[in-house]
């Protein structure tokens, strides 16, 4: 994967704008993703409301003019440090080049955003049953959140409003 460049996403730029949309839907129809396509506004407005998001940052790998793989996330705060970190929200690679070391590549340029953001640390979610994902991740140096073993890990849940 030489000839694959990782850069930051400028959602200003048709390509990369084109890109988003590509590599959203795609993650959205993937089992891995819910496996039910995002609709027509939410990929319209995507990159706006990510452009004018405070904090929120996309890298885009490439090979050519062909996105393969996509990282978007949001910069927060740690209450426990009183120091910003990266919420690592959604990690993309497209289906013909998973098990590339794509993810990897684009792990590496966020972690170089986020330490020169002088950030914490990087946070994000991996599905229980998504092997291939937790694998990558683990390699790269994430593990499950605890405080004290004794309460166990850091669960994530949510209530929809939507």
């Amino acid at each position: 994967m030489s000839d694959v460049t990782v850069q930051l996403a400028d959602f200003s730029n048709r390509q990369d704008r084109q890109a988003l949309q590509d590599l959203m839907q795609e993650y959205a129809t993937d089992p891995m993703g819910g496996g039910e396509p995002l609709s027509p506004i939410v990929l319209e407005t995507l990159a706006d409301k990510l452009l004018a998001y405070p904090g929120a940052f996309s890298v885009i790998a490439w090979r050519g003019d062909t996105p393969l793989g996509l990282i978007n996330t949001f910069e927060t705060l740690s209450t426990f440090k009183a120091k910003p970190l990266i919420n690592i929200h959604d990690v993309i690679v497209t289906r013909d080049c998973r098990g590339m070391g794509l993810a990897h590549k684009m792990l590496v340029a966020v972690e170089q955003r986020a330490r020169e953001k002088g950030c914490c640390k990087l946070t994000l979610e991996v599905l229980e049953g998504n092997e291939r994902a937790r694998h990558v991740y683990r390699e790269f140096g994430f593990s499950g959140y605890e405080l004290d073993e004794r309460f166990g890990k850091a669960m994530f849940w949510e209530k929809p409003l939507l």
